[in-house]
């Protein structure tokens, strides 16, 4: 379905670059930028935004099929994750003062590439990014045409109502430092770095990708959360829990779970679905885990032509 390309490479076509938040801070980017005589071919622009720990590097194979696709992507770090800084002293401690400082910057760099980019304009959130997203459409923040997003952390796995997991959650800050780690490895609490591979991907190839990158540029190495990240986590997710919150969104929402996914709550995923409007909600069993983007084929390729068959739909390509 897709071209193939070098997962362990920068694409040609792809330009590396910073982009200043307005406070000064230094955001990591990549941009596919068609040549000027490619101008009236563009079918649009996309931004993606990856997850917690993540980096933009893991979906180079998406973005570069997106691009192919005649989209102008771009995609960056979140502040204080891959090479765009950390918030504390600890460099492996995934921390953060508060998620609304994500939403921030998030609306400042839409506005900024929206406003240098041709339309429809789209964004792509995964997990931690398909939160942010969805919480900024909410907010208003942003505007998109339309919004895609895969695996998105709208809940967690944890049992009980996500009152009680705020409560825990401040109690763990009260009672120590809130910057100190939530659990000790990998990406939840309980697994070992060993079986990591197990909550993201049965595609053992891509999962090595991301072990390759981490050895190449070290700065992108993150480890587990704090316990101020638990706690304004869980604050975010009850901000969008507020009854007319999602009913209000207008915007057309397609939503990529994995039923049985180990990193964030389905059944949060399938409530905030039956919320929005204009949501499409399209699960995997256990062929999905939790990077979809980054699956086998056989489950990938059908992600990704569901995500091309969305976009074709709800964000036709403007005459130029």
């Amino acid at each position: 379905m897709a071209v193939n390309i070098d997962r362990r490479a920068i694409p040609a076509a792809a330009t590396e670059a910073w982009w200043s938040a307005r406070d000064g801070h230094a955001i990591r980017r990549i941009d596919w930028q068609r040549a000027p005589e490619d101008a009236a071919a563009v079918r649009g622009s996309l931004l993606f935004m990856p997850g917690r720990g993540d980096f933009y590097e893991k979906y180079l194979e998406t973005l570069d099929h997106w691009h192919r696709e005649g989209w102008r992507v771009t995609a960056a770090d979140w502040r204080w994750q891959g090479a765009s800084g950390r918030y504390g002293a600890n460099p492996m401690a995934g921390d953060v003062r508060d998620f609304g400082v994500w939403i921030d910057d998030l609306a400042a760099f839409w506005s900024d590439w929206r406003a240098q980019t041709p339309g429809p304009h789209v964004i792509v959130g995964h997990s931690m990014g398909g939160h942010l997203v969805l919480r900024a459409v909410v907010e208003r923040r942003i505007d998109p045409v339309a919004v895609v997003l895969s695996a998105p952390m709208l809940g967690l796995t944890t049992p009980g109502p996500s009152a009680l997991h705020q409560a825990l959650a401040r109690f763990m800050c009260r009672i120590g430092d809130p910057g100190r780690l939530a659990w000790k490895t990998s990406e939840k609490p309980g697994s070992s770095p060993a079986g990591r591979h197990v909550l993201l991907t049965h595609d053992a190839d891509r999962y090595a990708d991301e072990l390759w990158w981490k050895e190449q540029r070290p700065a992108l190495a993150i480890g587990p959360g704090t316990w101020r990240w638990v706690e304004r986590a869980v604050a975010s997710i009850r901000g969008m829990e507020q009854p007319g919150a999602l009913e209000a969104v207008d915007v057309p929402v397609l939503i990529l779970g994995a039923r049985y996914d180990a990193l964030v709550g389905y059944r949060a995923i399938a409530r905030a679905a039956a919320r929005l409007p204009r949501a499409q909600l399209v699960t995997w069993g256990r062929e999905g885990r939790h990077e979809l983007l980054r699956e086998a084929d056989p489950v990938r390729d059908r992600v990704i032509a569901t995500i091309d068959d969305f976009l074709d739909r709800m964000a036709p390509a403007i005459a130029r």
